[in-house]
């Protein structure tokens, strides 16, 4: 395999171990131990470090390492808004579209659904929770602005992950992106963007309240090996 696809691969596992908090602030390790774990020299797996430094993830500190950063909540809380803005826009262009219904057709039929239909993993609720805002964005029409958008969920998705590590904001995620949705069909845009607003700030304070014990207690096992 060349050597730019295993940074490559190497960036989208160490990425994944981020944002499933398999890694959280204050950890250290090696590019040696990346390597072993990964079962790659050492050339790739630091190509993909660097690309997580650049990111902001981890910080290199001479002869000891690389550690994880703390997570800056008020840069998080900035992107938040602009998601916000970005969703809002999005709801604008949606209840004016002529086929508003076959644009949210497919999100309806997973979010309208009896409570015995719903998911109970954290870890699915949260895929599909972002790709609900997601799709949103894209069910507009702007491309644009959902490519702005899908920056910014790279950019926030290990904290927006950190609102899952408590169950009961499962049953509240489905009964708030329904009433938006619901909202939305009525080509109500006014209480659609106040539920959104609304929805995003709530989920924002939910993750500036997680400690540092409840990362710890999120973490899974760690990286297995490249296949």
């Amino acid at each position: 395999m060349a050597p730019t696809s295993l940074a490559n691969m190497a960036y989208d596992k160490l990425r994944q171990a981020f944002d499933n908090f398999q890694y959280v602030p204050g950890d250290r390790f090696s590019e040696s131990e990346i390597g072993a774990q990964l079962g790659m020299s050492r050339t790739p797996v630091r190509e993909a470090l660097v690309r997580l430094q650049r990111e902001g993830y981890i910080s290199v500190m001479p002869k000891m390492g690389w550690v994880v950063n703390s997570i800056d909540f008020a840069v998080f809380e900035q992107l938040y808004d602009v998601r916000a803005v970005l969703e809002c826009a999005a709801v604008d262009l949606l209840v004016v579209a002529p086929d508003l219904e076959q644009r949210l057709a497919a999100l309806c039929a997973l979010w309208c659904v009896p409570l015995q239909e719903r998911l109970t993993d954290q870890h699915a609720v949260s895929h599909i929770d972002e790709r609900f805002h997601i799709d949103l964005m894209e069910a507009s029409g702007n491309l644009e602005m959902a490519r702005i958008h899908r920056d910014i969920t790279d950019r926030i998705r290990i904290v927006r992950r950190l609102e899952f590590t408590r169950n009961y904001r499962i049953d509240v995620t489905y009964d708030e992106h329904s009433r938006i949705l619901r909202a939305l069909l009525q080509h109500d845009g006014l209480q659609a963007k106040v539920l959104l607003q609304k929805h995003i700030r709530v989920s924002r304070d939910e993750v500036k309240n997680i400690t540092l014990h409840t990362l710890q207690n999120a973490k899974p096992k760690r990286l297995e090996a490249a296949a």
